[in-house]
């Protein structure tokens, strides 16, 4: 398992799989170590990944300074990994709430990204969150799933602040909820560290008015990819963060929920591919 040090010492780790031109991963959670990402769907066919497990999560230290965990501050992890892989410029890809310091990468270091991928990313960076009401929109989308009666109430209530989080609705975070699905989400325990993800969004994270004018002047292109069944974000708030790039295609994968990798495989590699390969 290759490492790095950060700037202010904290070794980092990161995994690499598959083969070609390297594609640096940045994984969701907030704070959730890069397992979960697996190989995209079979991306693996086509790139080399570089998945990254940020600070204090997967197999990467524990930093001393706590409120190193905010977004922002990430940043300098991301461009440290970039020198250590000796790379003059990168292909970026992120997901979910790692699209957001994917954003601020690319708003401080623009000449180092030469093609940037956001799946499913909700743009918290440009000030643009996804609502309980978007959520609960696309919640209702699978009215027709077997298990939506139980567990549509319990979302309704986390969602208000009324309830805890329940298993019941973690079908609405995936496009299809089968053996496949159910594994991944099961997989999700102790793979985040939930003080570090209370810290990635804390004050003074994001600065919308500024990381919107660094992005409407990148020069690297942009694919910002939606899933059609997910609700953070839905595919118009994604439309509405792809405006805020001088040049991004927009892609809504049919059926997909948060995981588009998982829903249809082949759709997705072939579309990130596509893209990839200009």
């Amino acid at each position: 398992m290759p490492t790095f040090t950060a700037t202010d010492g904290t070794e980092l780790a990161y995994h690499v799989r598959g083969e070609g031109e390297p594609l640096v991963v940045l994984p969701g959670g907030p704070m959730r170590a890069s397992v979960y990402l697996g190989d995209l769907g079979g991306l693996t066919a086509h790139r080399r990944l570089i998945l990254l497990d940020l600070r204090g999560t997967g197999d990467s230290a524990t930093p001393v300074d706590r409120a190193s965990y905010r977004c922002d501050r990430l940043v300098d992890d991301v461009e440290v990994l970039r020198a250590h892989m000796g790379l003059e410029h990168m292909d970026l890809l992120a997901h979910s709430a790692g699209g957001s310091l994917a954003m601020l990468y690319a708003a401080r270091y623009p000449e180092r990204v030469a093609r940037l991928a956001l799946i499913t990313a909700t743009p918290w960076a440009l000030g643009m969150p996804a609502t309980a009401e978007d959520r609960l929109a696309a919640a209702r989308l699978r009215k027709g799933e077997p298990w939506f009666e139980a567990a549509y109430p319990a979302f309704e209530a986390w969602l208000a602040g009324t309830g805890d989080f329940d298993p019941a609705f973690e079908p609405f975070f995936y496009g299809s909820w089968d053996a496949v699905t159910a594994k991944h989400c099961a997989l999700a325990d102790g793979q985040c560290n939930d003080e570090a993800a209370e810290l990635y969004f804390s004050e003074g994270a994001f600065d919308p008015p500024a990381t919107l004018a660094a992005l409407a002047e990148l020069p690297a292109p942009a694919l910002v990819l939606a899933g059609e069944l997910d609700g953070g974000p839905r595919p118009d708030l994604t439309r509405r963060s792809a405006d805020a790039f001088r040049q991004a295609e927009l892609a809504v994968q049919p059926g997909a929920g948060h995981y588009p990798w998982l829903d249809d495989p082949a759709w997705f590699v072939r579309r990130v591919t596509a893209f990839l390969e200009g």
